[in-house]
């Protein structure tokens, strides 16, 4: 595993790499690599025997730049954008998680010639009436300056889970991990924070671009993004089957909490990429 800066045209971006072969682009989300860890954790690692795994901070995360001239959905994407070209990867499969999960399907609508595989783990992105994503801005303060139970409640299972305990326990962190942490909120709060949360109400009439094989993967608790975004996804991505993959007893974070199960469920789909 390696961690690095690489330089694009306009921004220095953080990347984590680990494994060979062919690209895999990771993109990540709260409970994740750069928001609240700073190194790959053992889902990341299953897909690095796959491939060669490529998880980008997203901007002004865990030491990428940020967004100078924009905040928007199209101002992150051309950073990304940017990011690929400048490591040259050509083709690649395409992973992303909770707001990562939204920008690897907005990448994929935009650039489909490019994604090889898609595969969205409790992604974002999406309007469904009567069905809002939860507003993790609201959970994020801890209760009586120290307390995550509420955050732990949306982002995983249980507030007691042990991963959970693990990356928000309620105390305060060193101050590299509380940075961490802060960065990836106050980047949601430039894409995500207007009622209803981190939604592109035009995303859903384009996903059908979206040809490439593709897995849309739920936790069965999630408390975040309710399970009918999951379902919406996988009925209007022509590559899903028209089912999302539901692992059962896991929250948002179930990559996390489930990562044998969910690895092994991209792994079915990397086979034929």
């Amino acid at each position: 595993m390696s961690a690095r800066l690489i330089a694009t045209t306009r921004a220095q971006v953080s990347v984590i790499e680990a494994g060979a072969g062919a690209p895999l682009v990771y993109l990540h989300g709260f409970a994740d690599v750069h928001a609240c860890m700073a190194d790959l954790q053992p889902f990341h690692h299953a897909l690095a025997k796959k491939r060669r795994l490529i998880a980008i901070a997203l901007p002004g995360v865990n030491g990428s730049e940020e967004l100078e001239d924009g905040t928007g959905v199209d101002d992150v994407l051309f950073r990304l954008l940017e990011t690929i070209d400048a490591l040259d990867l050509g083709a690649f499969d395409l992973v992303g998680h909770c707001a990562g999960g939204w920008f690897a399907a907005e990448l994929a609508v935009r650039h489909p010639d490019r994604v090889k595989s898609l595969t969205l783990i409790g992604a974002t992105g999406l309007f469904v009436s009567g069905q809002l994503i939860g507003d993790i801005f609201m959970q994020a303060q801890p209760e009586r300056g120290v307390d995550y139970k509420t955050l732990r409640a949306m982002l995983f299972s249980s507030a007691d889970h042990p991963i959970a305990l693990e990356h928000y326990p309620d105390i305060r962190g060193d101050i590299d991990t509380e940075v961490r942490r802060y960065q990836m909120l106050r980047f949601g709060s430039f894409v995500g924070f207007r009622p209803p949360y981190f939604y592109n109400r035009s995303l859903i009439d384009r996903l059908y671009r979206a040809r490439m094989p593709t897995r849309v993967i739920w936790g069965e608790k999630d408390g975040m993004v309710p399970l009918a975004h999951a379902e919406a996804y996988a009925k209007n991505l022509p590559g899903a089957g028209g089912k999302p993959v539901i692992i059962k007893g896991a929250g948002h974070a179930v990559h996390l909490e489930a990562p044998e199960a969910v690895a092994a469920a991209i792994a079915e789909l990397l086979v034929g990429a």
